[in-house]
């Protein structure tokens, strides 16, 4: 989409006009291209550019600051509004906690990997400890720290979360073995991710790429197998896994998310 192209690459959209002379390239408007893939095996699908960490970085640092939202409501326009609603929290967080709750027993100490200021971190109010390792530099909301990578390497959590970060980072797997670098057998690694509509709804797991036409945030797609594989590939066990409806109103759409909680797989 043509906000992520200018974000990560610098790259404009073009239109193609009568003036520039051309012979047998068609008038119009020119975004970059790109291909969607998807794995036979279990279904997961994704976008085939693989962003390095400097292209991370230029996508999501600052993540819904002024400046970032500003650039995008020039591509999308209407994206302020919406960025101030999303601002205000996550609506479904009752119900993230209400199915942790049969995996760990608060008051917990958490890691928020990923959690930019940890205004949707489960239990935020009901913690020990509560640290935030982001990539964003904004400040951390009241009872939360944020931490650097060797904190989070010396302290012990009952509860890590990882909501909402593998749809958007090149190598998921990398991630969450980072983050099993960390964990005791004890504890719990609490995942969200997005239950996409077009995973969700499809009667047949087979040819999403085809009907996947455009890519934003979000450059992985996941289904329950593909989920599965995942956790099983980083050394991990599924405790807990269910679709959780979020609620709408007016300005938010309804969407279905995937709650995970996991375990580090015993020898």
């Amino acid at each position: 989409m043509p906000f992520i192209a200018k974000r990560t690459f610098g790259w404009e959209p073009v239109e193609i006009t009568d003036e520039w002379g051309l012979r047998d390239l068609k008038s119009g408007m020119a975004y970059p291209l790109c291909n969607s893939v998807q794995c036979t095996a279990c279904g997961a699908l994704f976008l085939d550019i693989r962003f390095s960490d400097s292209e991370m970085s230029s996508l999501y640092s600052g993540y819904r600051d002024e400046e970032y939202a500003a650039l995008r409501d020039r591509f999308e326009p209407g994206y302020k509004s919406r960025n101030s609603i999303i601002q205000g929290g996550a609506t479904h967080i009752q119900k993230v906690e209400a199915f942790l709750s049969a995996h760990v027993t608060p008051p917990v100490r958490i890691l928020d990997w990923g959690g930019d200021t940890g205004l949707n971190t489960p239990f935020k109010s009901q913690n020990k400890v509560c640290h935030i390792y982001d990539i964003s530099s904004k400040p951390a909301i009241q009872g939360a720290l944020r931490v650097e990578r060797n904190t989070v390497g010396n302290t012990n959590y009952d509860l890590i979360v990882l909501s909402h970060v593998l749809e958007h980072v090149p190598y998921p797997a990398k991630t969450i073995s980072e983050i099993t670098s960390v964990m005791s057998k004890d504890t719990v690694l609490y995942i969200e991710v997005p239950h996409e509509d077009l995973i969700r709804l499809a009667p047949d797991m087979l040819n999403l790429h085809a009907k996947k036409k455009h890519w934003h945030e979000h450059i992985n797609f996941f289904t329950e197998q593909s989920l599965t594989s995942l956790l099983e590939y980083c050394g991990l066990r599924a405790t807990g896994m269910q679709s959780i409806q979020t609620e709408g109103d007016a300005d938010v759409k309804i969407w279905h998310i995937f709650a995970i909680a996991c375990k580090l797989r015993q020898p």
